[in-house]
């Protein structure tokens, strides 16, 4: 790491208590409270209802399954007074009702215990804190409009699809049947309720200083068959199959200890967001997967399932596994424009809405992503790096030599060396890379580039991707096979560097052109270059320096775009803004080519963002500058959780350790860690068959093997 010297000179050495550095926390705004576990979520106010004709709602499969849920005691909203949260699929809305007749103020609250999970519960608590007994009228009105997700997310206006609404003695049903004829309804029970057609009713007497509580079901109708309940009335909250799986998420990871309380804190809440995320399929569950985020992009995305799997692979191998076996199992196998599928090619996105009309390509799989195919050869390699055993990862050889085929021919679909990416219809994304704004692939000159499109850091990925491929081919006995796809990555190498360069700004361009003209803006996206190892030796520090540089650098993040750019906006999605696991790549990066100095500085200012947020990095934030704006900005839509994200922290604490494996997960290296972090002690981290402990403090690093 950095010499100490060097790091003094920052202000990194010479805290004897490692922690908050003092950074103001982001104002917290009266949005909406989000609960999520597998691919279904919730979305309501600060007191716990579904607010009708808003993006509010409980989403299941892709699908709007209750779009009102509004809780009226006497006729009274409650006040909001609070949310505890506990794991991700669970929290608990506190609130009270106005004055009481009699009372000075009010004395009545209310708790509303939610669960989610492919379905909801939520237990309501009413307590009296008066002298005398309350009568009350408790009503629940309720709605569903079976909104698809994408509908409710753009916010279009959602289609009139007839649905039907029926009441029995104790609860309430809606009804529809979707495009393609599959029926789709839920089924909201409460025992003890009187039951109208969108509405549940209770009326009771609370004594004075006691209580009365209740428990409501939700429970969707997929195919015409309910659902079974996640959270049973019947059972124990610990006993039930969310709260199972949360368990052995938590008993399979590693126990983290770390001295800087804001990294100690985001890890825990990081690695309670990545197990709430989980998604498995029913006809293969012992393979899981992690949505991409919260609440919008609750399914499989190939390219942040890998790179979440690559950055959580030294914790929980177990993911990389399950996520390239369930992408392997949805590998492209034959050309279909609509869905821009080609033999070989890894997806983009997965959806389970009834209207696959409203999705990318028509398709409930799409794969449009230029990058997924590479990232999935670099994670199959990167597992076997790590340990995981070869005879696993023999069953993906015939996935990684499909994938390595795309990228030889599909992919470089002109032949020049260099993988390009055109959408195949009106359909699809216009660009395909990480950074798939419609403008966000932009000239100096502020215009959009035309199509094919070589991005600079999709070269690096399948540079890394040869190499990776080459060390299975070693494992798999393939020594001529392995030269081959080594020197194939030289070539690339070479190619890369002559076409993307540029002298005079010291940097590569973003990408190449249709007509193989350099998009010549400063942009993140060569970080990623230096994370696969692609950039020149050379020019390494010049590439480095300018990443850090004020244009680029913010005091908490990397810029997406310089703000010398004329497309740069640091309040747009990708063109000025700082998503955090891009800067953790880019620091992953500069480690590799032995710029300590320059990735301290992208991590000291991460971890100061980590404070702000209180533990939980968004999707992205804002790229102002911290001397103009000493709080990062939030960006308005930002997922949270959301993957990558939540797996940056991990990527963080990891690169601070110089944590790394040799080829075949023989070997744990690690370093010294600058005082920022603090003592780390890691208990039972996984390394191939076995576990491994880590200790290590601003002197010294050691590696226990149990």
């Amino acid at each position: 790491m950095a010499s100490e010297a060097d790091l003094e000179a920052r202000g990194l050495v010479g805290d004897d208590q490692p922690g908050p550095h003092g950074i103001g926390a982001v104002p917290q705004l009266q949005g909406s409270v989000t609960l999520v576990e597998g691919s279904s979520f919730c979305v309501s106010q600060p007191n716990g209802d579904i607010v009708p004709h808003r993006s509010d709602g409980l989403f299941v499969r892709d699908t709007r399954v209750l779009s009102r849920w509004q809780l009226r005691i006497d006729g009274h909203e409650v006040e909001p007074l609070t949310v505890l949260p506990a794991e991700p699929f669970e929290c608990r809305f506190v609130g009270r009702i106005p004055t009481r007749p009699g009372q000075v103020e009010p004395t009545v609250i209310v708790e509303r215990h939610r669960m989610v999970g492919q379905g909801m519960r939520e237990d309501i608590v009413v307590s009296n804190f008066g002298a005398e007994s309350a009568g009350l009228d408790i009503v629940l009105h309720l709605d569903a409009d079976f909104a698809d997700l994408f509908e409710v997310k753009e916010a279009r206006p959602v289609r009139a699809l007839g649905v039907s609404s029926t009441a029995s003695s104790d609860s309430v049903s809606f009804l529809v049947s979707a495009s393609s004829g599959e029926e789709r309804g839920v089924r909201v029970y409460a025992p003890g309720a009187q039951a109208v057609p969108g509405v549940l009713t209770f009326r009771t007497v609370v004594p004075a200083h006691g209580q009365w509580q209740t428990s409501v079901e939700v429970l969707p109708i997929v195919a015409g068959d309910e659902l079974a309940a996640s959270f049973p009335l019947d059972r124990p909250l610990a006993h039930t199959e969310p709260a199972r799986r949360m368990q052995g998420w938590h008993e399979a990871a590693p126990v983290i200890e770390v001295g800087n309380t804001v990294l100690a804190q985001a890890l825990s809440t990081s690695e309670r967001d990545l197990g709430a995320l989980r998604i498995v399929d029913p006809e293969h569950p012992e393979d899981q997967v992690v949505a991409a985020g919260a609440p919008w992009f609750m399914a499989l995305f190939g390219r942040d399932a890998l790179i979440t799997s690559w950055m959580m692979l030294p914790y929980a191998p177990g993911l990389a596994l399950g996520t390239a076996r369930m992408l392997a199992r949805l590998q492209g196998t034959r050309e279909l424009a609509m869905a821009e599928e080609q033999p070989g090619k890894i997806l983009h996105e997965v959806r389970h809405g009834a209207d696959l009309s409203l999705t990318l390509g028509g398709e409930s799989v799409y794969y449009g992503s230029v990058d997924s195919t590479p990232l999935f050869v670099m994670l199959v390699g990167r597992a076997l790096r790590w340990g995981v055993p070869l005879e696993e990862l023999a069953e993906l050889k015939p996935a990684v030599d499909a994938a390595v085929h795309w990228i030889r021919t599909y992919g470089d679909s002109d032949g020049d060396g260099f993988v390009e990416y055109k959408r195949s219809t009106d359909r699809g994304l216009l660009n395909q890379g990480w950074k798939d704004s419609g403008d966000s692939i932009a000239h100096a000159d502020g215009s959009v580039a035309e199509a094919p499109i070589a991005l600079a850091e999709v070269q690096g990925y399948c540079y890394a991707a040869y190499l990776a491929a080459a060390e299975i081919e070693d494992a798999l006995g393939s020594a001529a096979e392995a030269q081959r796809f080594r020197e194939d990555a030289e070539r690339l190498r070479r190619r890369f560097h002559d076409a993307f360069w540029m002298p005079e700004e010291g940097f590569y361009a973003l990408a190449l052109d249709a007509k193989k003209r350099p998009v010549t803006v400063i942009s993140s996206n060569i970080g990623h270059c230096l994370w696969t190892g692609i950039v020149n030796d050379d020019v390494a520090d010049a590439v480095i320096d300018r990443l850090v540089a004020p244009d680029m650098f913010t005091g908490f993040g990397i810029r997406t775009l310089s703000d010398r750019s004329a497309r740069y906006n640091p309040a747009s999605y990708h063109n000025g803004s700082v998503w955090p696991h891009d800067s953790v790549i880019a620091a992953a990066g500069m480690i590799r080519y032995r710029r300590e100095d320059a990735a301290i500085r992208v991590l000291s200012g991460l971890l100061d963002a980590l404070e702000a947020f209180g533990g939980r990095l968004p999707e992205l934030f804002c790229g102002f500058d911290r001397r103009d704006k000493p709080v990062p900005v939030p960006y308005p839509t930002s997922c949270s959780p959301q993957a990558w994200s939540a797996a940056t922290p991990f990527e963080l604490l990891r690169i601070a350790l110089a944590l790394d494996a040799d080829e075949r997960g023989a070997l744990v290296t690690v370093a010294p860690v600058p005082a920022m972090i603090g003592q780390v002690q890691i208990r039972g981290l996984p390394l191939g068959s076995g576990r491994v402990d880590v200790e290590a403090d601003q002197h010294h690093a050691r590696v226990i093997r149990n």
